[in-house]
């Protein structure tokens, strides 16, 4: 077991504040990671932001859910071999099955549908819309389902402290 976690489950704070603490910072290097590189391809390419404001929130949402999601990996995993298997295998093929290098409405429709259980095809089609107002799937779909994977990891994350999986022994 982690003795950093061990350390912080012995501090006087709550599970709630715990996640808050490792998510918000995870969260946080993500969106400033995001904006670095939003920045050094406005160097490169002419960049136009249609709805920035919009923009921001889906980088929020997008950083805190995978944030939460690499939460629960960290404790699922017990070494750095099994903590690959995840990025490697899983969300490695869904970002390439995402729509993300293509629209997904060239697909035949078997495959859009298939594409459609994808959670990342939302975080794409969100984005896309935020810049260019084109998206495979409407926005409002696409924060209602980010928010559906981002109350999903929040309740597993939830059940480990309640239960103490591989948190506590």
């Amino acid at each position: 077991m982690c003795r950093e976690i061990v350390e912080t489950l012995s501090a006087p704070t709550s599970a709630f504040e715990i996640v808050l603490g490792y998510v918000g910072a995870a969260a946080t290097k993500s969106f400033i990671l995001g904006l670095i590189i939003l920045a050094t391809a406005y160097l490169f390419v002419p960049l136009r932001i249609e709805h920035p404001w919009l923009m921001l929130a889906f980088l929020v949402l997008t950083a805190a859910t995978f944030s939460l999601f690499g939460f629960i990996i960290g404790l699922w995993a017990e070494g750095f071999e099994k903590l690959q298997i995840i990025p490697l295998l899983v969300l490695t093929p869904l970002t390439f099955l995402c729509g993300s290098f293509y629209s997904i409405c060239v697909l035949p429709p078997f495959w859009q549908a298939v594409s459609l259980a994808n959670p990342i095809v939302y975080l794409i089609s969100g984005f896309r819309w935020s810049f260019y107002e084109v998206s495979d799937v409407s926005v409002t779909v696409s924060v209602a389902m980010i928010a559906v994977f981002l109350a999903a990891c929040l309740a597993i994350v939830w059940w480990f402290f309640k239960t103490g999986y591989k948190i506590k022994k």
